[in-house]
């Protein structure tokens, strides 16, 4: 025991010596926020396993669900609702969800949606959600493949229409009458895209390819603020780019999660045009989402200003301003 205490006394020695506890504490406190910056995308990743959770349990207890909701004939209607509505209320608290332009959405028949990528497509999942309590529209989504290796994800893109998508199977959506959400610039977008909100498309047409053989209408589709809720660190762009290039799947670390004002803008309908190419109506749609960005978006992207726009009094005073 004694031999203890005296190891104890010596250890209790050194650390006062060696470390100074005023500078522990300043440290602490100064890399608190930027620690929390990159646990708060966690919270995204907690959602979208909460989903999961309700629809696997949904799909487990299905019968008993289907019989309390009088044997409603759509299998995942149900869930979808339930985990719609936990996506909104997450929506209009955290950021202050708005949708501009929902009446650019047609109540029935096909259209394709293409959308700007932010760092996380969190705006899709708000969007789909409004439109499926609002309108009773699902809309189909086009998602990386990388996304269909991770565990839970099956069940989701089962009951939401998730898919890797062909240019066939997309027309197919399309032809059958559904809502379907394209992002031409990708994950690659979503990585390496910054918050003057540049389109990084790399000359993709096959959304324009689309649209064309399924004679559908384009809805371009920009959310304010996307950039300024969720970010890629600024450095070591170059590394990460060569990286992603090799293993195809996200590698570049994100921080975040402010609570932002969010508005997405569902721009007028391009519609089918059979004298244009695949290349003109590419041209077409990035014009069109280019002048949704200019218009609705600070360039650059500020994460200050953007959390002021939860402000109606900072809202109103920028309004005045810019007429």
């Amino acid at each position: 025991m004694e031999f203890l205490e005296n190891l104890y006394k010596t250890l209790q020695s050194l650390l006062s010596s060696y470390i100074d506890l005023d500078y522990s504490l300043w440290l602490y406190r100064f890399l608190t926020p930027l620690i929390v910056t990159f646990l708060l995308p966690l919270v995204f990743v907690a959602l979208i396993y909460i989903s999961f959770l309700v629809l696997f349990i949904y799909k487990l207890h299905r019968q008993v669900i289907m019989r309390a909701v009088q044997g409603d004939r759509n299998f995942w209607r149900v869930g979808r609702k339930i985990v719609a509505a936990i996506w909104d209320a997450h929506a209009r608290i955290y950021h202050g969800y708005e949708v501009i332009g929902l009446e650019n959405v047609p109540q029935e028949g096909p259209a394709l949606i293409v959308y700007y990528h932010g760092a996380i497509p969190i705006d899709m999942y708000y969007l789909n959600s409004r439109m499926l309590l609002q309108r009773e529209r699902l809309i189909y989504t086009i998602g990386d493949r990388f996304l269909f290796k991770l565990p839970g994800w099956g069940t989701i893109s089962e009951a939401f229409h998730v898919s890797p998508g062909t240019v066939q199977s997309c027309v197919s959506i399309l032809r059958d009458g559904n809502l379907l959400a394209i992002s031409p610039g990708g994950v690659y977008e979503a990585q390496f895209g910054d918050h003057y909100y540049e389109l990084l498309w790399r000359n993709r047409v096959g959304f324009a390819k689309v649209a064309i053989e399924a004679k559908a209408p384009i809805i371009p589709c920009f959310t304010q603020n996307l950039r300024e809720g969720f970010r890629q660190v600024g450095i070591f762009r170059t590394f990460f780019m060569r990286l992603y290039n090799k293993v195809r799947i996200p590698v570049y670390p994100i921080y975040g999660g402010f609570p932002v004002k969010f508005r997405t803008y569902l721009g007028k309908p391009i519609p089918y045009d059979e004298n244009l190419t695949p290349q003109d109506l590419q041209i077409k749609v990035a014009t069109a989402i280019e002048d949704l960005i200019n218009q609705h978006q600070r360039l650059p992207g500020s994460i200050l200003l953007a959390l002021l726009d939860r402000l109606p009094s900072f809202r109103r005073r920028i309004k005045k301003k810019d007429e």
